[in-house]
């Protein structure tokens, strides 16, 4: 019902390129705003801007404001100058904002004023695009937070990442095309083009760059499939281990061409580790286990726990509050439960020593996620998919807790001062003896207080 659009998702994944194809096909002119390379200054404002008393960074950054505003403005309120037999039905056009100057992003609120101004007077929509980062969406919920999107009623279109078969079809398209014209580039095998995907991590834009880079011949930082089966075979290896090392090999120089930053987001790491998908081995080559550890006995992970872990970009502590506050979910049996805690409870106990803590949550988090995955017994093999499905992910409630805890702690320390003890000690030892009493204060404030703290809820059953 509004003006305005947000398109969200990771880069590479079609955002803009989307747009641009329906503004074609619809007829639509599109007017995009880049940030200025530089702006004039005179020189008496230069030599201000540098001085001692002057707080110089914010002089750019609101001159740059300011012209996006007028950029505004002017792109809503004139249409485009109407050539000699031009017909007036393609005067439609839409706004485009990939660009946001920096200046938002300290201070999203005159941004906000900016769009109240423009959608009340709004005669042609307004497209923003914020491509996500790994760390989480923040610049989308600093720059457009839950009360302005209702406010102006904007709309939210999130793009996913291009899946590995989409890409594959596009490179197989490219390829084939260059082939067909006979330029002078060598074409990637099935297995290259396997492995560039799985280098790009969803993004086709450096996918495509990639297979251009990969495709030049004549270069050194071409496949040296050959180079590496020639170095296995003289080194007298087995079949098994020459097709591995030859691999790993490619799959490094993949990676060195034009491999992305594999990092992936919280809650997809957190899917891979309780989902743990596996891959059926035939036995002759995976050994077995004797019989009285056959219970013990798990198909070969498709995933690496620690690697999951790496690529999220977080501590093995926060990440093991994530997956710790998830995986009862995904349980079916209360013994498989009973496992996971207790491995959850070694982990923790990983990371007690506030000396060995930063050594140590490497080996928590493994343990915690390699814990998790093998006691799931109904995910043991490739071809159970038990558990109790899909269930939706939530952030700890650890941090509700702890805000919780802290606050206990100022008001505690500020009604009960007379008694000279820590927060600790009050909340703990004074206020439980305190909330059996009659009438122990007459304080309504310090009573309160008691009857939250110090009292447990009289419920048979406790929420998580």
């Amino acid at each position: 019902g509004g003006s305005v659009l947000l398109l969200t998702g990771p880069p590479g994944c079609g955002k803009t390129a989307t747009l641009q194809i329906l503004a074609r096909d619809l007829g639509l002119q599109v007017q995009e705003w880049t940030n200025p390379l530089s702006l004039d200054f005179p020189k008496e404002d230069l030599r201000n801007m540098f001085g001692h008393d002057s707080n110089f960074h914010t002089f750019p950054s609101q001159a740059q404001a300011a012209l996006f505003q007028d950029f505004l403005l002017r792109a809503n309120k004139y249409n485009k100058l109407q050539m000699l037999g031009e017909s007036s039905e393609n005067d439609k056009k839409l706004i485009l904002i990939e660009d946001i100057p920096n200046q938002f992003y300290r201070d999203p609120g005159s941004l906000h004023e900016i769009l109240r101004s423009f959608v009340r007077r709004s005669r042609c929509p307004l497209v923003f695009i914020i491509s996500d980062n790994f760390s989480g969406d923040s610049n989308q919920r600093s720059l457009f937070p839950t009360e302005i999107v209702k406010e102006l009623c904007i709309s939210n279109i999130s793009f996913k990442p291009v899946a590995p078969t989409n890409m594959m079809k596009v490179l197989n398209r490219i390829a084939a095309a260059e082939a067909s014209m006979n330029r002078e580039n060598c074409t990637l095998d099935r297995t290259s083009l396997e492995l560039l995907c799985r280098g790009c991590s969803g993004d086709i834009r450096s996918a495509i760059n990639s297979l251009q880079f990969s495709s030049t011949k004549g270069k050194s930082y071409g496949f040296k499939k050959k180079s590496c089966t020639i170095k296995c075979e003289e080194a007298g290896v087995s079949k098994v281990r020459k097709k591995s090392k030859c691999d790993t090999s490619e799959d490094q120089e993949i990676q060195a061409i034009g491999g992305k930053d594999a990092s992936i987001f919280l809650f997809h790491a957190l899917g891979k580790i309780i989902y743990c998908k596996r891959e059926a081995v035939p036995e002759a080559e995976c050994p077995q286990l004797p019989a009285h550890l056959s219970e013990h006995q798990r198909d070969t992970l498709l995933i690496q726990p620690e690697d999951i872990v790496e690529k999220s970009h977080m501590s093995g502590s926060m990440f093991n509050l994530y997956l710790h506050q998830n995986y009862v979910d995904f349980f079916s049996d209360i013994d498989d439960v009973v496992r996971a805690s207790e491995y959850f409870s070694t982990a923790d106990v990983l990371c007690s020593n506030w000396s060995t803590r930063l050594v140590m949550e490497s080996y928590s988090a493994s343990v915690a996620t390699r814990g998790v995955i093998h006691s799931n017994t109904s995910r043991a093999s490739a071809h159970q998919q038990g558990g109790m499905g899909f269930r939706p992910l939530h952030k700890p409630q650890w941090f509700l807790i702890n805000k919780k805890y802290q606050e206990n702690c100022i008001a505690a320390k500020s009604l009960f001062s007379s008694f000279c003890l820590p927060p600790e000690c009050l909340q703990t030892e004074l206020l439980p003896y305190l909330a059996m009493l009659a009438n122990p204060m007459r304080n309504q404030a310090q009573i309160a207080f008691i009857q939250d703290v110090g009292r447990l809820p009289l419920k048979r059953h406790f929420g998580r």
